[in-house]
């Protein structure tokens, strides 16, 4: 089952503006190491566990993996071949919204080349353009 919330306040959200930067969530929290997204976009909770997924998988359970972002915005969706009107359809899955300079995923203790290579298979799993990153050392 994909990630969705427990419960929510209300079933079905607008769909909103996916403007600007990301001012939280932009810098290195947890890990040593991240993949930073490069565009605005929507990511599923389908999406989301297949790259982390790709990314345990690759450090064989190995180090520490964070997910730094959670779809909490409902989608809906009506059936196909369905007439106009008759109200907005039922929530059909959960989106986490991404904008650029969120961090996505971190991760920490492992070695650098198989952090950089772990990622770049997460990276293939999400639909828009990444980044990988590390923390800068305070000289």
């Amino acid at each position: 089952m994909p990630l969705q919330p427990s419960r929510v306040k209300f079933r079905k959200q607008q769909r909103g503006w996916m403007r600007g930067v990301a001012t939280r969530g932009s810098s290195l929290a947890f890990g040593e190491f991240g993949l930073k997204a490069l565009s605005c976009h929507w990511l599923t909770g389908v999406q989301i566990e297949a790259a982390r997924v790709a990314l345990t998988r690759h450090v064989k359970r190995g180090g520490k993996i964070w997910l730094r972002v959670f779809p909490d915005k409902s989608v809906s969706k009506k059936p196909a071949e369905t007439r106009m009107g008759k109200g907005k359809a039922a929530p059909s899955h959960y989106v986490a919204v991404v904008k650029p300079g969120k961090i996505l995923f971190e991760m920490g203790g492992i070695p650098e080349e198989m952090a950089r290579s772990a990622m770049r298979l997460c990276a293939h799993k999400i639909p828009f353009r990444t980044k990988f990153v590390k923390r800068e050392v305070a000289a």
